[in-house]
């Protein structure tokens, strides 16, 4: 099924990104302009992907210096899929979102029991929430269906 370019995540593109442990793409532009990708976890709060990362790291420092990205989520096995997002991040360096983000994508890839270990690990200072608020959403679900 394909859909439309949107801003917002359908009822199925949601549950698509929701399945499973699948992890997205990362896409930034280096500050010498070259394109660069690296996986993440994440987890769908309402309309809005979230995932969090190093204020240092290269993903960080892309998203402080222009906070447009784009994620790619794919299923790849049949009847294969993916979900694109093109948009804009948004950073919080709070304790307590830090935290709750951290426990629940924690939980999702490790499991709920081991959501709180990994929430303490990587809800820490220097650390980032990062929010993606969508511009466009493409998706191509169940392509050989």
């Amino acid at each position: 099924m394909d859909s439309p370019p949107d801003r917002s995540l359908t009822p199925e593109v949601r549950e698509f990104l929701e399945t499973g442990t699948r992890t997205g793409k990362l896409g930034w532009v280096a500050p010498d302009g070259r394109p660069l990708v690296a996986p993440v976890w994440f987890v769908v709060d309402d309309d809005v992907v979230v995932f969090n990362t190093g204020s240092g790291t290269a993903k960080g420092k892309a998203i402080a210096r222009d906070p447009r990205v784009v994620l790619t989520v794919d299923l790849e096995e049949p009847p294969y899929g993916f979900v694109q997002i093109q948009g804009v991040a948004e950073t919080s360096e709070d304790p307590q979102d830090l935290l709750a983000s951290a426990t629940a994508i924690g939980g999702r890839y490790m499991g709920r029991d081991r959501a709180e270990e990994f929430g303490r690990r990587n809800g820490v200072p220097g650390e980032l929430v990062v929010r993606i608020r969508a511009t466009k959403v493409t998706a191509a679900l169940n392509v050989t269906a």
